[in-house]
Protein backbone atom coordinates (compact mmCIF):
# COMPACT_ATOMS: atom_id res chain seq x y z
CA UNK A 1 0.00 0.00 0.00
CA UNK A 2 2.79 1.97 1.19
CA UNK A 3 4.37 1.30 -2.10
CA UNK A 4 1.70 2.24 -4.55
CA UNK A 5 1.06 6.14 -2.48
CA UNK A 6 4.77 6.45 -3.17
CA UNK A 7 4.56 5.84 -7.35
CA UNK A 8 1.21 8.06 -6.85
CA UNK A 9 2.76 10.53 -5.93
CA UNK A 10 5.84 10.42 -8.18
CA UNK A 11 3.46 10.44 -11.00
CA UNK A 12 1.54 13.71 -9.43
CA UNK A 13 4.92 15.01 -9.33
CA UNK A 14 6.17 14.01 -12.65
CA UNK A 15 2.88 15.26 -14.27
CA UNK A 16 3.74 18.96 -12.32
CA UNK A 17 6.45 19.25 -13.67
CA UNK A 18 5.89 18.91 -17.21
CA UNK A 19 3.11 21.25 -17.69
CA UNK A 20 5.46 23.92 -15.91
CA UNK A 21 8.33 22.90 -18.43
CA UNK A 22 5.64 23.46 -21.12
CA UNK A 23 4.04 26.60 -20.25
CA UNK A 24 4.52 29.57 -22.91
CA UNK A 25 5.18 32.95 -22.03
CA UNK A 26 3.44 35.78 -24.47
CA UNK A 27 3.82 39.40 -25.14
CA UNK A 28 1.91 40.52 -27.72
CA UNK A 29 2.41 43.95 -29.85
CA UNK A 30 0.99 44.95 -32.72
CA UNK A 31 1.88 47.44 -35.85
CA UNK A 32 -0.58 49.41 -38.22
CA UNK A 33 -0.61 48.68 -41.72
CA UNK A 34 -1.63 51.79 -44.17
CA UNK A 35 -2.26 51.33 -47.86
CA UNK A 36 -2.70 54.28 -49.96
CA UNK A 37 -4.12 53.01 -53.42
CA UNK A 38 -3.57 56.31 -55.33
CA UNK A 39 -5.19 56.49 -58.88
CA UNK A 40 -2.67 56.50 -62.14
CA UNK A 41 -3.51 57.81 -65.45
CA UNK A 42 -0.68 57.28 -67.88
CA UNK A 43 -0.65 58.31 -71.44
CA UNK A 44 2.14 57.18 -73.38
CA UNK A 45 2.97 58.94 -76.84
CA UNK A 46 5.72 58.08 -79.08
CA UNK A 47 5.24 60.62 -82.06
CA UNK A 48 7.88 62.79 -83.71
CA UNK A 49 8.43 66.05 -82.31
CA UNK A 50 6.94 68.22 -85.67
CA UNK A 51 4.81 66.72 -88.51
CA UNK A 52 5.08 68.34 -91.63
CA UNK A 53 2.88 69.00 -94.59
CA UNK A 54 4.54 70.53 -97.30
CA UNK A 55 2.03 71.43 -99.90
CA UNK A 56 4.49 71.75 -103.39
CA UNK A 57 2.63 70.18 -106.01
CA UNK A 58 -0.53 70.63 -107.53
CA UNK A 59 -1.45 67.15 -106.70
CA UNK A 60 -1.02 67.21 -103.06
CA UNK A 61 -3.35 70.37 -103.06
CA UNK A 62 -5.90 68.00 -104.20
CA UNK A 63 -5.47 65.04 -103.09
CA UNK A 64 -4.55 66.08 -99.96
CA UNK A 65 -1.59 64.45 -97.75
CA UNK A 66 -2.24 61.80 -95.07
CA UNK A 67 0.84 61.29 -92.17
CA UNK A 68 -0.20 57.45 -91.56
CA UNK A 69 0.69 56.31 -87.89
CA UNK A 70 2.74 59.32 -87.19
CA UNK A 71 1.02 58.93 -83.42
CA UNK A 72 1.19 56.31 -80.82
CA UNK A 73 -0.85 56.41 -77.64
CA UNK A 74 -0.59 53.80 -74.82
CA UNK A 75 -3.01 53.96 -72.01
CA UNK A 76 -2.69 52.64 -68.53
CA UNK A 77 -5.00 53.42 -65.93
CA UNK A 78 -6.18 52.31 -62.62
CA UNK A 79 -9.46 54.02 -62.88
CA UNK A 80 -12.11 54.64 -65.26
CA UNK A 81 -11.19 57.03 -68.04
CA UNK A 82 -11.60 59.24 -71.52
CA UNK A 83 -8.99 60.24 -73.88
CA UNK A 84 -9.35 62.90 -76.90
CA UNK A 85 -7.43 65.09 -78.77
CA UNK A 86 -7.88 68.60 -79.10
CA UNK A 87 -6.34 71.37 -81.48
CA UNK A 88 -4.38 74.53 -80.76
CA UNK A 89 -2.88 76.93 -81.21
CA UNK A 90 -1.27 79.99 -79.82
CA UNK A 91 -3.38 82.33 -81.32
CA UNK A 92 -1.30 84.55 -83.03
CA UNK A 93 -3.49 84.92 -85.76
CA UNK A 94 -6.86 84.88 -84.42
CA UNK A 95 -8.06 82.04 -81.68
CA UNK A 96 -9.66 78.97 -82.68
CA UNK A 97 -7.07 79.72 -86.20
CA UNK A 98 -3.69 77.85 -87.14
CA UNK A 99 -0.71 80.30 -85.92
CA UNK A 100 0.64 82.21 -89.40
CA UNK A 101 4.56 82.21 -89.12
CA UNK A 102 5.64 83.05 -92.73
CA UNK A 103 3.77 85.21 -95.00
CA UNK A 104 4.65 84.10 -98.99
CA UNK A 105 4.44 87.05 -101.56
CA UNK A 106 2.73 90.20 -101.24
CA UNK A 107 -1.07 90.71 -99.74
CA UNK A 108 -3.81 89.83 -102.35
CA UNK A 109 -7.17 91.12 -101.26
CA UNK A 110 -8.72 87.31 -101.82
CA UNK A 111 -5.62 85.90 -99.32
CA UNK A 112 -6.93 84.81 -96.13
CA UNK A 113 -4.50 83.80 -93.34
CA UNK A 114 -7.21 82.37 -91.07
CA UNK A 115 -7.58 79.07 -91.31
CA UNK A 116 -9.59 77.00 -88.77
CA UNK A 117 -7.81 74.35 -86.94
CA UNK A 118 -10.40 72.09 -87.73
CA UNK A 119 -8.66 71.18 -90.88
CA UNK A 120 -6.67 68.91 -89.55
CA UNK A 121 -8.81 65.76 -89.64
CA UNK A 122 -7.80 62.37 -87.66
CA UNK A 123 -8.29 58.82 -88.00
CA UNK A 124 -7.74 56.19 -85.08
CA UNK A 125 -7.05 52.65 -86.22
CA UNK A 126 -9.46 51.42 -83.57
CA UNK A 127 -12.61 52.07 -83.12
CA UNK A 128 -13.78 53.66 -79.30
CA UNK A 129 -15.48 50.85 -77.51
CA UNK A 130 -18.02 53.95 -76.49
CA UNK A 131 -19.29 54.44 -80.16
CA UNK A 132 -19.32 50.59 -80.97
CA UNK A 133 -22.05 50.03 -77.53
CA UNK A 134 -23.85 53.47 -78.68
CA UNK A 135 -23.45 54.06 -83.09
CA UNK A 136 -25.24 57.72 -82.00
CA UNK A 137 -21.60 58.54 -80.39
CA UNK A 138 -18.35 59.70 -82.32
CA UNK A 139 -15.11 59.21 -82.65
CA UNK A 140 -12.14 59.32 -85.44
CA UNK A 141 -12.66 55.69 -86.65
CA UNK A 142 -14.42 56.40 -90.04
CA UNK A 143 -12.47 56.80 -93.23
CA UNK A 144 -10.70 59.78 -94.59
CA UNK A 145 -13.07 61.03 -97.10
CA UNK A 146 -12.87 62.22 -100.93
CA UNK A 147 -14.09 65.46 -101.08
CA UNK A 148 -15.42 65.17 -104.78
CA UNK A 149 -18.80 63.12 -102.56
CA UNK A 150 -19.38 66.02 -100.70
CA UNK A 151 -21.64 68.52 -102.66
CA UNK A 152 -23.16 71.71 -100.69
CA UNK A 153 -23.33 69.45 -96.83
CA UNK A 154 -23.05 66.36 -97.72
CA UNK A 155 -23.14 63.42 -94.59
CA UNK A 156 -19.61 62.96 -95.17
CA UNK A 157 -18.48 66.36 -94.40
CA UNK A 158 -17.14 66.54 -90.64
CA UNK A 159 -16.31 62.99 -89.88
CA UNK A 160 -12.52 63.33 -88.55
CA UNK A 161 -12.29 67.07 -88.02
CA UNK A 162 -10.16 67.48 -84.65
CA UNK A 163 -12.25 68.91 -81.92
CA UNK A 164 -11.46 72.43 -81.13
CA UNK A 165 -11.78 74.46 -77.68
CA UNK A 166 -11.68 78.11 -79.23
CA UNK A 167 -12.25 79.58 -76.08
CA UNK A 168 -8.67 77.56 -74.71
CA UNK A 169 -10.56 77.21 -71.42
CA UNK A 170 -10.00 73.37 -71.01
CA UNK A 171 -13.43 72.07 -71.84
CA UNK A 172 -13.74 68.79 -73.03
CA UNK A 173 -15.53 67.58 -75.84
CA UNK A 174 -19.36 67.24 -75.51
CA UNK A 175 -21.72 64.42 -75.78
CA UNK A 176 -21.83 65.31 -79.98
CA UNK A 177 -18.15 65.63 -80.21
CA UNK A 178 -15.42 62.98 -80.63
CA UNK A 179 -13.64 61.20 -78.64
CA UNK A 180 -10.66 58.24 -79.42
CA UNK A 181 -11.67 56.45 -76.08
CA UNK A 182 -14.56 56.73 -73.35
CA UNK A 183 -17.21 59.77 -74.29
CA UNK A 184 -18.91 62.39 -72.20
CA UNK A 185 -21.32 61.60 -69.33
CA UNK A 186 -20.37 59.13 -66.45
CA UNK A 187 -23.25 56.07 -66.06
CA UNK A 188 -23.62 53.48 -68.60
CA UNK A 189 -20.10 51.32 -70.03
CA UNK A 190 -20.72 53.10 -73.46
CA UNK A 191 -19.53 56.45 -71.78
CA UNK A 192 -16.11 55.39 -70.58
CA UNK A 193 -13.15 53.16 -70.48
CA UNK A 194 -12.75 50.98 -67.13
CA UNK A 195 -9.44 50.91 -65.65
CA UNK A 196 -6.57 48.66 -67.50
CA UNK A 197 -3.12 48.59 -69.60
CA UNK A 198 -1.74 48.02 -72.95
CA UNK A 199 0.56 46.18 -71.23
CA UNK A 200 -2.00 43.15 -70.66
CA UNK A 201 -2.52 43.05 -74.89
CA UNK A 202 -0.74 41.00 -77.47
CA UNK A 203 -1.74 43.02 -80.03
CA UNK A 204 -1.36 46.50 -81.54
CA UNK A 205 -5.30 46.41 -81.54
CA UNK A 206 -6.39 46.55 -78.25
CA UNK A 207 -8.48 49.55 -76.48
CA UNK A 208 -5.78 50.72 -74.58
CA UNK A 209 -3.34 50.80 -77.80
CA UNK A 210 -4.09 53.73 -80.46
CA UNK A 211 -2.50 54.76 -84.03
CA UNK A 212 -3.64 58.17 -85.62
CA UNK A 213 -3.38 59.05 -88.78
CA UNK A 214 -3.26 62.80 -89.86
CA UNK A 215 -4.69 64.77 -93.08
CA UNK A 216 -4.85 67.66 -94.66
CA UNK A 217 -6.29 68.69 -97.74
CA UNK A 218 -6.15 72.15 -99.10
CA UNK A 219 -8.12 71.50 -102.23
CA UNK A 220 -8.31 73.50 -105.52
CA UNK A 221 -8.22 76.44 -104.35
CA UNK A 222 -7.22 76.51 -101.14
CA UNK A 223 -10.09 76.43 -99.29
CA UNK A 224 -10.24 73.31 -97.12
CA UNK A 225 -13.61 71.88 -98.02
CA UNK A 226 -13.55 69.00 -95.27
CA UNK A 227 -13.24 71.61 -92.62
CA UNK A 228 -17.16 71.55 -91.46
CA UNK A 229 -18.58 71.56 -88.22
CA UNK A 230 -21.11 69.45 -87.89
CA UNK A 231 -23.24 71.15 -85.09
CA UNK A 232 -24.09 73.86 -86.83
CA UNK A 233 -23.86 72.41 -90.14
CA UNK A 234 -22.08 74.77 -92.05
CA UNK A 235 -18.85 75.33 -93.45
CA UNK A 236 -15.67 76.65 -91.37
CA UNK A 237 -13.03 77.04 -94.89
CA UNK A 238 -11.79 79.97 -95.76
CA UNK A 239 -14.18 81.36 -98.31
CA UNK A 240 -16.87 81.56 -95.48
CA UNK A 241 -17.47 85.23 -95.55
CA UNK A 242 -15.57 85.88 -99.27
CA UNK A 243 -16.75 83.17 -101.84
CA UNK A 244 -13.89 84.28 -103.98
CA UNK A 245 -11.02 83.92 -100.75
CA UNK A 246 -8.41 81.53 -100.43
CA UNK A 247 -5.55 80.49 -97.92
CA UNK A 248 -3.08 83.03 -98.18
CA UNK A 249 0.10 80.88 -98.76
CA UNK A 250 2.93 80.67 -96.03
CA UNK A 251 3.69 78.34 -92.77
CA UNK A 252 1.47 77.79 -90.44
CA UNK A 253 1.48 76.23 -87.06
CA UNK A 254 -0.88 74.42 -84.62
CA UNK A 255 -0.42 71.23 -82.00
CA UNK A 256 -2.58 68.68 -81.32
CA UNK A 257 -3.06 68.00 -77.31
CA UNK A 258 -3.89 64.22 -76.22
CA UNK A 259 -5.73 64.46 -73.35
CA UNK A 260 -6.13 61.41 -70.87
CA UNK A 261 -8.62 62.37 -68.10
CA UNK A 262 -10.16 60.43 -65.33
CA UNK A 263 -14.41 59.89 -66.09
CA UNK A 264 -16.67 61.83 -63.82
Amino acid sequence: MKKSNKFKLFIAAAGLIGATANAQLVDEKDVSITMDLQPVLQLEMTTPDQIEFVFDDISEYQAGITQYAATVLKVSSTVSWDLYAVGRSQGNTAPGFWDQQVDYGDDNVNAVDQLPLSLLELRQNRQNLSTRLDPTKLDYSANFQNPNTLGALAPYAGTNNIYVDAAGAGTPPSATDRYIAGHAGDDGIDNYMPGGTYLNQTTHTSDYYYTIDYRILPGLPAVFPMAYDLATASSESVNTLNPAAYAEPGVYTMYVQYILLEDQ
